[in-house]
């Protein structure tokens, strides 16, 4: 398939702006670019589907740009946004920026005959003055152009909110990132989510105007709903990021194993390079088999694999597996948290687990068992496990030696009833 058709079966194709794109795209090599916007230190899994977009345009042979919106990020884009956003300084943009370049690296391949280009707009925005962008650029711009579009109209007619001439001038300043691209990079399209039209258009049409017999061209993707509608990317925390230390690699896994029947073929398109026959596959078993839950196994791998690696798909496959029983040796100390985080716990003073402390004492203490008695009873029946490993003396002394990991020791109560201890 070519990279439009690829785009079109796997749901990624909103619009284009020229019909001849797609035999554009099939004749040769074409540049290409995405933006980012350095809005956090951590690109979230809204930012996915434009990576992937990226990714499948270097693997059919194109050359892509990721651009970080270094200038425009200390702007904000007010597309389609229900009030203005926080303006950031330029420290914490800087910061930013290199946390999104470091994960930008992990998706497209920056060596190669097309290798991809990382740029950052903040190196060509910060060399105008007012008067000059305003002179040379701004006076390509229609307002009532501007003034038509939903992104900005949406915005006008909310009286509380309305919209500052800072975020009314942000699509001039993407505009211009299409204008010097093309000049100093060759490129002639720009992609990005749906709501992203206006400003692609706009950047087409100055180049238009200032690079007389000049074509570019732009492709919108989707923007990611549920199957019912409601926004996706979010847990009950919040954000579902890309950084291991905001969102960690288990949490991460876990987001995507829980993704419902109706929303795992949609998802397995967007986000993995898998084939069509095997999407075909796991399309027969939602339907066939759906208990067995192996479409949601394995977009929570692919896209675990993809983001943080194979040792963090490992740690979180191995971390989902204890919660029903699985070996937690080997799991790290951040990870066992992040796994037990919702089990009642108790802490015990170092110095009393150093003296040593009857374990059936320590369980009563931590409310596992509501006396000795009872605790004997189920210790005998073979009920009970530290770390695992089934306890089969209720006499059993409680030490350092005993603990998981540094300070962490794990509490299996029958199948499903977990008591962290925590030494402190």
């Amino acid at each position: 398939m070519s990279v439009v058709e690829e785009l079109r079966w796997r749901g990624l194709l909103s619009q284009m702006t020229h019909d001849e794109l797609e035999q554009k795209l099939v004749d040769g090599p074409m540049t290409l670019y995405a933006g980012f916007d350095p809005t956090a230190d951590s690109l979230h899994i809204g930012s996915l589907l434009p990576i992937m977009g990226l990714v499948h345009f270097q693997r059919a042979g194109h050359k892509p740009i990721a651009l970080i919106g270094g200038a425009t990020g200390l702007i904000g884009d007010p597309s389609f946004k229900a009030s203005e956003r926080s303006l950031l300084t330029k420290e914490t943009v800087e910061i930013n920026v290199a946390g999104i370049r470091k994960q930008l690296e992990r998706f497209i391949d920056f060596e190669g005959e097309n290798a991809a280009t990382l740029v950052n707009n903040i190196d060509w925005m910060e060399k105008w003055s007012y008067i000059d962008f305003l002179r040379d650029i701004g006076k390509h711009f229609s307002v009532n152009t501007m003034m038509s579009r939903d992104s900005v109209k949406q915005r006008l007619n909310d009286r509380d909110q309305g919209m500052s001439y800072t975020e009314f001038s942000y699509s001039l300043l993407q505009g211009y990132d299409f204008l010097h691209l093309h000049d100093n990079f060759e490129c002639q399209l720009q992609i990005g989510g749906s709501d992203q039209w206006g400003n692609i258009v706009a950047g087409m049409d100055l180049t238009r105007r200032m690079r007389e017999g000049a074509t570019t061209y732009g492709l919108t993707m989707p923007l990611v709903t549920k199957a019912d509608g409601s926004k996706f990317g979010k847990s009950e925390s919040g954000n579902i990021w890309l950084d291991p230390e905001r969102t960690s690699p288990y949490k991460f896994y876990q987001f995507w194993i829980n993704q419902a029947d109706s929303d795992v073929l949609g998802y397995l398109k967007f986000f993995t390079l898998l084939p069509q026959d095997r999407i075909a596959e796991l399309e027969q078993q939602v339907e066939t088999d759906p208990h067995r839950r192996e479409a949601q196994k394995t977009l929570a791998e692919e896209v675990t694999r993809l983001v943080h690696g194979d040792d963090a798909l490992a740690n979180a496959v191995a971390a989902s597996q204890a919660m029903f029983g699985g070996d937690l040796t080997g799991l790290d100390e951040a990870t066992l948290l992040d796994v037990f985080s919702e089990v009642p716990s108790h802490e015990v003073d170092a110095k009393t687990v150093s003296e040593g402390l009857g374990l059936l004492d320590l369980m009563c203490d931590a409310g596992v068992f509501a006396s000795k008695g009872e605790g004997r009873r189920m210790i005998k029946s073979g009920g009970v496990y530290l770390n695992s490993q089934r306890i089969e003396d209720a006499e059993m002394t409680f030490t350092h030696d005993r603990l998981l990991t540094d300070s962490i020791a794990v509490i299996r109560k029958g199948k499903k009833n977990y008591y962290l201890l925590k030494v402190s």
